[in-house]
């Protein structure tokens, strides 16, 4: 890929980005101003509630009071005719106990006189109760032999009978005011003033004549009660409807001007009416809130929720607390919300949080696809590399197996049989070392492919360690390396395929070789840990920094030699290392300081 074209990939993606990162700011300020605007709306309205009730409960205020003037009157109105009645009823017991004290007297008087003239006109009269004077009527229990009632006609003569002289004469009571009831007849035991003979005598304790005019007086009375109860019930003293119609006195009253708003509406009951308003918008904020006079703007109470008196125009709504009143200060409500922003911007939590979700998966994408494209790159320049060196690889053997089929065509040369033997073998060699490269690529691609198909044997590690070590000590010879052997382990038989175990110890100990400035110092240690064997092959050479550490199992990777120019290589030894162990369910780690050496670690599980 050219270095232009990723430029232009990258400053695309970038618009593209910023684009969206600027869509998104304008979709959260757009989301803002909204709820900014609800939040307004809401309040507004819940302004317009609170002036409302403010204006009723004024109102309500008004006719309350004028209708506890109107119960209280109506109250004593009642109390009035009650104590009338009272007084009433009392004037009547009072005369009623007067009218019958004189009418008992005049009883009294009258019997009184009767008995006057009894005595009068009889000897020794006596009264008799009732059960003597039956006696008396039965001659086979009384002396009597005429049973004679006398009494007095309408002109008082002395009505006589004959009785016998059997009774002396007693002494008499006269009548006197008795609380207890008179019997209807009052009877007497009396003499004849002639013969001196017995009689009976029965006198009515009232007469017709005065039991009618009782009667009549009675009637009379409690007509004239009955009439005066009648007149005072009715007696409804009717209020003035001017003075006590509620409505209109509410309304006269609420049209003065010269109450003030205080008066009118306290700071407790304006608080809570805001409260419950805001609450039903389901606005629970902290708030501020002051009521001025519409006329003098002179604050008359406030409250602030944070303690602070000064009063802030910020986030501050306003309304007419009493905006039906034309003649009076109809008062300005103020209220502030400090934490207005807050509130709104929790209300966006939601929107905010998907908006950077959305925003952050655009920006992983973005990073990853300019990874992805830097990775191809480089990859792309690797594998540029690798085949400009396999050419080189290819190119060298090809080379001399092409000098030495030249050579041998020579006929001087055919005639020497030992240079013939000599140019065959070369060509042979460099034919096996083609054939060695080839195969390395073929194995990586089988790798890639999960093609290669790994045995599973038993292997002593310390004996194929050896063997490897014996088969490079030629190679090893040329560049003077010391190769130490510290084979520790007590258990060395692992599972693998020798071939491609053999391969990978090769592959470390020849990196080792190749990247050392001076004569290469190489050490094999092997030591077990749980249940695995570890060998470690230690190198004194060039060393890498760790960002080159952990890139050195990629494919087609090469680290830079410096100073060293006749390292040769695809790049394919350490990812195929890397792929075989890991087949093998091992693990490789490294470990390198940079112009200080290299440790590559390989753990691989016991049999």
């Amino acid at each position: 890929m050219k270095k232009k074209s990723l430029w232009l990939i990258t400053i695309l993606m970038t618009i593209a980005l910023l684009g969206v990162f600027v869509m998104q700011l304008y979709y959260i300020r757009e989301a803002y101003r909204l709820k900014s605007q609800l939040f307004e709306q809401d309040v507004n309205q819940a302004l317009a509630g609170v002036a409302n009730k403010a204006q009723r409960l004024n109102a309500i205020n008004h006719i309350d009071k004028k209708g506890m003037e109107l119960r209280i009157a109506w109250e004593n109105q009642r109390v009035n005719k009650e104590r009338k009645i009272l007084q009433l009823e009392e004037k009547f017991k009072q005369e009623e106990k007067k009218r019958k004290y004189n009418q008992q007297k005049q009883i009294i008087d009258e019997l009184n006189y009767q008995d006057d003239m009894i005595r009068k006109f009889y000897l020794g009269p006596r009264i008799i109760s009732e059960a003597e004077y039956l006696a008396l009527s039965d001659e086979s229990t009384t002396p009597l032999n005429v049973d004679v009632n006398l009494g007095f006609d309408a002109n008082m003569n002395i009505v006589r009978g004959d009785v016998r002289k059997t009774f002396r004469i007693r002494s008499v009571k006269t009548f006197g005011l008795q609380p207890e009831k008179l019997p209807d007849s009052i009877r007497y035991l009396v003499y004849s003033k002639y013969d001196e003979q017995p009689l009976k005598v029965s006198l009515p304790s009232i007469n017709g004549d005065m039991r009618i005019k009782f009667r009549i007086e009675d009637d009379m009375a409690n007509r004239r009660y009955q009439a005066a109860m009648k007149a005072l019930k009715e007696d409804t003293q009717e209020i003035n409807r001017s003075d006590f119609d509620i409505v209109e006195a509410a309304a006269r009253e609420m049209g003065e001007v010269g109450i003030p708003l205080n008066e009118r509406i306290s700071a407790a009951r304006l608080d809570s009416l805001l409260r419950a308003e805001l609450q039903n918008k389901n606005i629970n904020l902290k708030y501020d809130f002051w009521l001025k006079s519409f006329y003098s703007k002179s604050v008359l109470f406030y409250k602030v929720s944070d303690g602070n008196t000064e009063l802030l125009e910020s986030n501050t709504f306003k309304t007419k607390l009493f905006s039906n009143d034309i003649i009076r200060d109809p008062g300005m409500l103020y209220v502030n919300f400090p934490d207005k922003d807050r509130l709104i911007f929790s209300n966006l939590s939601v929107t905010m949080a998907s908006s950077a979700g959305l925003l952050l998966v655009l920006i992983s994408i973005f990073s990853y696809t300019l990874y992805a494209i830097l990775r191809q790159k480089k990859i792309s320049e690797m594998k540029t590399d690798f085949i400009n060196n396999m050419t080189h690889e290819f190119k060298t053997p090809v080379s001399t197996i092409m000098i030495a089929s030249e050579a041998l065509r020579d006929p001087e040369i055919q005639e020497d049989k030992t240079r013939i033997d000599r140019l065959a073998g070369i060509i042979y060699d460099e034919n096996v070392r083609l054939g060695n490269h080839i195969e390395r690529v073929l194995s990586i691609a089988r790798l890639e492919k999960k093609e290669l198909k790994l045995d599973h044997e038993v292997i002593d590690m310390h004996t194929l360690v050896t063997a490897v070590a014996d088969n490079m000590h030629l190679q090893l010879q040329k560049k003077e390396a010391e190769l130490i052997l510290q084979l520790n382990a007590e258990k060395d038989l692992v599972t693998g395929d020798e071939f491609h175990l053999s391969n990978v110890i090769y592959n470390l100990i020849d990196n080792a070789n190749k990247y050392s400035v001076g004569p290469p110092k190489i050490t094999l240690r092997s030591r077990n840990s749980g249940k695995h064997f570890i060998l470690e092959v230690e190198d004194e050479g060039i060393g890498m920094t760790k960002e080159q550490s952990k890139r050195i199992f990629d494919q087609f990777y090469r680290v830079p030699t410096g100073n060293l120019h006749d390292v040769k290589g695809f790049g394919l030894g350490l990812n195929y290392v890397h792929d075989i162990i890991t087949q093998m369910g091992g693990a490789i780690k490294v470990r390198s300081e940079k112009d200080k050496g290299t440790i590559f670690e390989i753990l691989i599980p016991l049999n």
